[in-house]
């Protein structure tokens, strides 16, 4: 009981300190409700809108590096396909046969085998820009002779493709028969 009579003799002697401290109270209060806890929000929602931003810029970016990537892929695409066409197939069918006749019987001679024929197909595909020139090409030798024949064919600068190997044994001795299924393109103008 003696604390209330203290208390309320504090009031009684202090009532304008009182009243001005309680009232000062209240303004901060409305004062955090109304100002301080809105801005709060506000700068908390600031935040978290940089933080969005910087993962979309940074998405941003990565979209723009893929994207410039794929058009310099793009274009390192194209310019290899020229130079494909310009430096690797031959330019013509004179140019197909010319390496069929002359560089695919050079590579047998210097491996070692023997010529017992060949021939020559051109086959065009529809709308294609490519010609295939198909050849048939019989050689006869022992296998150390068509394994290194193979090899520098498979190693040689020009476009050759091996379709298909046969080989067969003769009945002489150490010699083999070997029918190659051989193909190289070269574009054809329109």
């Amino acid at each position: 009981m003696n604390r209330r009579r203290v208390v309320r003799r504090v009031l009684k002697e202090h009532r304008r300190a009182v009243m001005g401290l309680s009232a000062a109270l209240v303004l901060n209060v409305l004062a955090y409700a109304f100002f301080v806890y809105p801005l709060s929000r506000q700068v908390a929602d600031v935040a978290g809108r940089d933080e969005r931003a910087a993962r979309a810029l940074l998405t941003a970016r990565q979209d723009h590096d893929l994207a410039a990537g794929t058009l310099t892929g793009k274009d390192r695409a194209a310019t290899e396909l020229t130079t494909f066409y310009t430096s690797v197939l031959p330019s013509d069918v004179r140019s197909a046969r010319r390496l069929v006749y002359l560089r695919l019987h050079q590579l047998a001679r210097e491996a070692g085998l023997k010529y017992a024929r060949g021939t020559n197909e051109i086959s065009e595909k529809g709308s294609s820009t490519m010609t295939r020139l198909k050849t048939d090409l019989d050689l006869a030798g022992p296998y150390s002779s068509v394994r290194t024949f193979i090899h520098e064919l498979e190693t040689a600068p020009e476009f050759v493709v091996i379709d298909n190997v046969e080989l067969t044994e003769e009945d002489e001795g150490n010699e083999l028969r070997v029918n190659l299924e051989l193909s190289t393109y070269f574009r054809t103008t329109p």
